[in-house]
């Protein structure tokens, strides 16, 4: 069994269930986790996890990365943007894996896990799906024994996208909603974080593209409507043409903090977010995936009714 892992991304949305899940995977055999960080505080939500170090270190600094990576028998790489410029996809997306595979040869690690996404491939039509397909291409040509997942939108009780509608639904009468009719195969965050357990042990899985999905497909309306539903505040949605679809994405784009929508992220519903059916899935790997209805109906009542009692609370006035 690998024992030392060195998980890139490890403190985020997927990066926190991952490292859940290879915990469980070692057991009484643990080795040891690494999961880097620049900023201390991101690494509060694992850092009380057994045989797992957070350590601060920048993972595009390619010192510090080969130190980390010298240290490891396998490298899980989650690190991804999803808004930015074409210079940050560049540099996330393609730069990062072109420093992981020069570390990794210098180092002689050869076990590597990279998280994609589905879409990739020639002509994509977006900055972020050409920068994750030529991500993989850097990775695929450094003679690694290398696994690649491409999971369509993931879901999970911290997600930042059923959870955002259902924020966003609280407050609008309706929601006007660009690509509406844009397809998702959604699958859930625990299965993504199984599947690399399960890969990384399975030497079958080396040289593959495994495609992580769930067993439903749904239009974007479908899922914001399911969102309202679900959290309490079931809202019409209002499909807008592309013009004024991209105008929407563009004035939100220009909003403080991170966009709800952008233009590239248009751009990527162009291609559908499902399985090919050519590439094999969460069963290779022994896993059955979750279906959205089974999962997210729990966290999006329990922390949305939870908001709205608490304004409810707040509100009492008390003699």
């Amino acid at each position: 069994m690998i024992q030392r892992i060195l998980v890139l991304g490890g403190t985020g949305f997927v990066g926190r269930a991952t490292c859940e899940r290879l915990i469980e995977r070692s057991g009484a055999a643990a080795g040891r986790i690494v999961v880097p960080t620049r900023r201390a505080q991101h690494g509060n939500a694992v850092r009380s996890l057994p045989t797992l170090d957070v350590v601060p270190a920048n993972v595009h600094d390619d010192a510090q990365l080969a130190r980390l990576v010298a240290q490891a028998d396998a490298v899980i790489n989650l690190v991804a943007i999803l808004h930015g410029s074409e210079a940050e996809f560049q540099r996330v997306h393609v730069e990062l894996p072109r420093r992981l595979a020069a570390a990794c040869q210098l180092a002689g690690v050869k076990r590597v896990l990279h998280v994609s996404a589905l879409g990739v491939g020639p002509g994509a039509p977006s900055r972020y799906l050409r920068s994750k397909t030529e991500g993989e291409a850097v990775l695929r040509a450094a003679g690694l024994e290398l696994t690649i997942l491409r999971p369509s939108v993931i879901f999970g009780a911290e997600d930042r996208f059923l959870n955002v509608f259902a924020g966003l639904l609280a407050l609008a009468p309706l929601v006007p909603l660009a690509c509406a009719d844009a397809l998702f195969q959604p699958v859930w965050v625990e299965d993504v974080a199984s599947a690399l357990a399960c890969a990384l042990d399975q030497p079958s899985s080396i040289g593959q593209i495994i495609e992580c999905t769930g067993p439903g497909q749904f239009t974007l309306a479908d899922l914001v409507r399911a969102a309202g539903r679900w959290s309490g505040h079931p809202r019409p949605v209002l499909p807008l043409p592309a013009a004024l679809g991209r105008l929407q994405a563009m004035l939100m784009e220009l909003a403080p903090g991170t966009p709800l929508m952008s233009r590239d992220n248009l751009d990527s519903m162009r291609v559908p977010n499902v399985a090919s059916g050519m590439l094999p899935g969460l069963a290779s790997l022994g896993i059955t995936a979750t279906p959205l209805d089974a999962v997210a109906p729990g966290y999006l009542g329990r922390s949305h009714g939870r908001a709205r009692l608490e304004r409810w609370r707040g509100g009492v006035r008390r003699d």
